[in-house]
């Protein structure tokens, strides 16, 4: 099994009632750890399932597989309809060049930064008041009730 962590950090966006979501993604997301990691991601939704604003930020990104990025246009659809604004930041060359093959950067607004991210969220992104979730969050237990949409074949 490769190794993939995903820790979330809750952050008030300054001269702005935004609140965002930063989603911080290392190592290799692939088929033996993906379902089980994306459950973290998907436990947002239960505390939160309106207006939620969100940042992949995928600097520490190695990998990702297509049923990652089936996940993440999943999450995307869910993030809009709910009425929230999605951003990936500080994506590696290797990521970026997937996520542009499969046409994702046409949907979500990558960024070179967080700080340009969040400018784009404090102007864009939808006002919240959410609830907490843990700050850093530990790899996803079997107690998860999170139920992911699984992608679709591309």
């Amino acid at each position: 099994m490769t190794e993939a962590n995903i820790t979330i950090e809750d952050t008030t966006i300054a001269n702005s009632n935004k609140i965002v979501k930063t989603i911080h993604v290392t190592g290799q997301l692939d088929e033996s750890n993906v379902d089980e990691k994306i459950k973290i991601i998907y436990k947002i939704f239960e505390t939160n399932p309106k207006g939620v604003n969100l940042i992949f930020d995928l600097e520490g990104l190695d990998y990702m597989n297509s049923k990652s990025i089936g996940y993440m246009t999943d999450l995307y659809g869910k993030v809009t309809e709910a009425g929230g604004t999605i951003a990936i930041a500080k994506p590696k060359p290797n990521i970026t060049d997937i996520l542009q093959v499969v046409g994702l950067t046409q949907l979500i607004k990558t960024f070179d930064s967080s700080e340009e991210a969040k400018k784009y969220i404090a102007e864009n992104g939808a006002t919240t008041t959410t609830a907490a979730v843990p700050a850093s969050t530990a790899p996803a237990s079997s107690t998860a009730t999170a139920t992911p949409t699984p992608p679709t074949a591309v």
